[in-house]
């Protein structure tokens, strides 16, 4: 897999809450916002998102790294990729 920037990461990552949570409705969310807290996902949301980021990226997300401080923001789902990509153990 080439390297990623985080803003790529995060554009994507963006695109894909728009594209799945959104569904073509205009709202507008900073990469700070909390997902939850703004509504844009809810719990069955965060399984989605971290399915995605399995298959997207080829990383595992275990149970101890589900968090809001790794996946409730695009800023932090996004430092928290680059983190696992950039570990020599993607795959567990």
């Amino acid at each position: 897999m080439k390297t990623l920037s985080q803003e790529q990461i995060s554009e994507e990552v963006r695109q894909f809450i728009v594209d799945n949570f959104l569904f073509g409705r205009e709202v507008s969310f900073s990469d700070e916002d909390s997902l939850i807290e703004k509504g844009l996902i809810d719990s069955t949301g965060v399984l989605e998102l971290i399915s995605f980021m399995e298959a997207k990226y080829k990383i595992s997300v275990l149970e101890e790294e589900i968090t809001p401080e790794n996946l409730d923001s695009t800023r932090r789902l996004s430092n928290f990729i680059s983190k696992k990509l950039q570990s020599p153990v993607r795959r567990t």
